[in-house]
């Protein structure tokens, strides 16, 4: 199993940072204080949905498709990464919008409340 690199500390939570490197090829050791990442500092899962979200493009339809989440989980672990990687969201329209079905079943699944539902299908 490989492993991952920390970026929370386990016992604290707070921000790790990396001290040593080494090459297992030829040994080399060097030591000192090195930066980690924003994104090495995201929760495993969000470095996934991060990767998701890269790998499609941005395309929410295919995140939907590849991590079998609705449209409204899409957005809400968007607004969850944008935030992690320290920007403000922001409420840009997203030119993809739910269809009928779409918004009944996240309404179904209580991800949106009977409010939102309503003002999403009047805006169908």
């Amino acid at each position: 199993m490989k492993k991952r690199l920390l970026g929370i500390c386990p016992i604290c939570d707070g921000r790790l940072s990396v001290s040593e490197l080494s090459c297992k090829e030829c040994g080399t050791t060097v030591r000192g204080e090195f930066k980690l990442s924003k994104f090495d500092y995201l929760s495993s899962d969000l470095q996934e949905f991060a990767y998701i979200f890269i790998k499609n493009a941005g395309n929410i339809k295919g995140v939907e498709k590849e991590l079998n989440i609705s449209y409204p989980t899409v957005k809400k672990n968007l607004d969850e990464l944008i935030r992690s990687l320290g920007f403000s969201t922001i409420n840009i329209p997203i030119e993809e919008k739910m269809t009928r079905e779409e918004i009944l079943t996240a309404l179904k699944r209580k991800e949106i409340t009977f409010e939102v539902a309503e003002k999403m299908l009047k805006e169908l």
